[in-house]
């Protein structure tokens, strides 16, 4: 009996000390580096961003964060890497709208379940798609477009990168407003964009920060954003709402997630890390500066945010019957 109790006591001892030392892991975290997962190759706009919450989250917590690209199926290969990684706060991941929303809609058995396998931590920031057209195509503005393309249905092309931002907000306008568009398939949107530029397509939707040059040298025609509210950096470009769609949007954006079963005091020093560290007005200068809105949100908010996004993406790709090549 006495040995029964002794073996019960070192068990109850051991459970304790065992709970004990995770939460002084967890008080101390992170203690060793830390690994950001960009699901895209170096030098683009998601491994700029990626590095910015990199040096945002080491000032805050006093350690290295370093970020690791992992490019390849459109973000699919190294956002699964992170959702299988150890749910110890020492792998992250940049989520953003292709991987983590638009997938869902394309494949019917993704790799991964971006809201079962992720903690959402917080949305960064967020940009509208811009739709441009080369500046020999006849319509001046958003609303001259829609009218030329009605009048001319099947004879407007765009570019069409699978699974991209801008592949599925054509296909959200072709529906909401009845368009009949003929999509041309690129391989990325670096070449699509270089063809609108030649006038060998017309036009295309895309991200603000990458044409935002090329509308400013007059080499691109800016007729609408996306967003709910017109972009600081695109003033007199309206949104596609205000010209006769109302409550159209359609916004790319990134965030910082980690692999479901993380910790919450660890999921809660990363959220305060990402909303202090973009409230420094020289940080957020950097996003801003590029078009992007800068939202550093709660993760209650971020989770609720993918979540909608998953499933409004979802209905806009089944609905247009598009597959993945």
């Amino acid at each position: 009996m006495i040995r029964r109790s002794l073996v019960l006591v070192l068990g109850l001892l051991a459970g304790t000390l065992g709970l004990a030392g995770a939460a002084r892991a967890q008080d101390d975290y992170p203690s060793r580096a830390v690994k950001l997962i960009v699901p895209f190759p170096a030098g683009g706009t998601s491994d700029i961003v990626g590095r910015l919450i990199a040096d945002a989250l080491g000032r805050q917590l006093k350690q290295a964060f370093v970020v690791d690209n992992k490019g390849g199926a459109g973000g699919a290969i190294g956002t699964e890497q992170v959702a299988k990684a150890p749910a110890d706060g020492y792998t992250l991941l940049l989520s953003g709208i292709g991987s983590n929303a638009i997938i869902h809609g394309f494949s019917p058995k993704p790799p991964y379940d971006s809201n079962r396998d992720f903690v959402h931590v917080s949305q960064l920031a967020a940009g509208p798609n811009v739709l441009v057209v080369n500046p020999s195509f006849p319509a001046k503005n958003f609303k001259e477009f829609v009218a030329w393309v009605k009048a001319n249905p099947g004879k407007f092309s765009y570019e069409q990168v699978n699974a991209s931002s801008g592949h599925v907000t054509t296909e959200y306008l072709k529906q909401v407003a009845g368009l009949d568009m003929v999509g041309i398939p690129y391989k990325g949107g670096a070449p699509a964009l270089n063809d609108v530029l030649a006038d060998q397509i017309p036009g295309m939707f895309t991200n603000q920060d990458a044409v935002l040059s090329h509308v400013r040298a007059g080499k691109l025609r800016a007729l609408a954003v996306t967003s709910a509210q017109r972009n600081p950096l695109y003033p007199d470009v309206p949104t596609v709402a205000e010209s006769g769609y109302p409550g159209f949007t359609a916004v790319s954006w990134t965030g910082l997630s980690v692999p479901r079963g993380t910790p919450k005091a660890i999921v809660d020093k990363l959220e305060a890390a990402m909303v202090k560290g973009f409230a420094d007005p020289a940080v957020r200068a950097k996003l801003e500066a590029n078009g992007f809105v800068v939202v550093a949100s709660r993760s209650a908010d971020y989770t609720r945010f993918v979540q909608d996004e998953t499933a409004r993406w979802t209905q806009v790709v089944q609905k247009a019957g598009i597959k993945l090549d």
